[in-house]
């Protein structure tokens, strides 16, 4: 995995980057996608909140912290998810487009549930090398 030094960097972030452009997009390609507004400002919102929780995560700089941050950004996912499918039975996205922002929104969804057992596996592995050096959990012996 090459180093990741901001959010930007992080490939999940610039998909979900990519998310947001299409729903938008569709947004303002559908008159009547448009004219919902609670239901526009709400799959909007679900979209951009992916995007926002991996950049927050990321500036918490613990890999426990970050792992909760991604998990809501994973729920952010399978909200537009749900919401997509009500843009479709509206009439407000085709069945393409449907189609198109789910496989996205599921490929997002994908990147982060990596990016959290990556996450989680390397905490495990930071608090397993500090236990062998402090000598915690070994009995005492001699």
């Amino acid at each position: 995995m090459a180093k990741i030094e901001r959010f930007e960097d992080i490939k999940a972030w610039q998909e979900a980057r990519i998310l947001v452009k299409i729903i938008y997009n569709a947004i303002k390609s559908d008159k009547d996608f448009g004219s919902d507004h609670k239901f526009r400002e709400q799959i909007q919102s679900a979209a951009v909140s992916i995007m926002s929780n991996i950049a927050e995560g990321f500036s918490r700089r613990t890999a426990k912290e970050f792992a909760q941050f991604l998990f809501i950004a994973k729920g952010s996912a399978a909200e537009v998810q749900s919401q997509l499918y009500v843009a479709l039975d509206q009439g407000y996205i085709s069945e393409r487009k449907f189609n198109e922002v789910y496989s996205k929104s599921d490929e997002v969804a994908r990147l982060l549930s990596g990016f959290i057992q990556y996450l989680l596996k390397t905490q495990r592995t930071q608090q397993t090398q500090r236990t062998q050096q402090t000598g915690v959990g070994r009995g005492k012996g001699g």
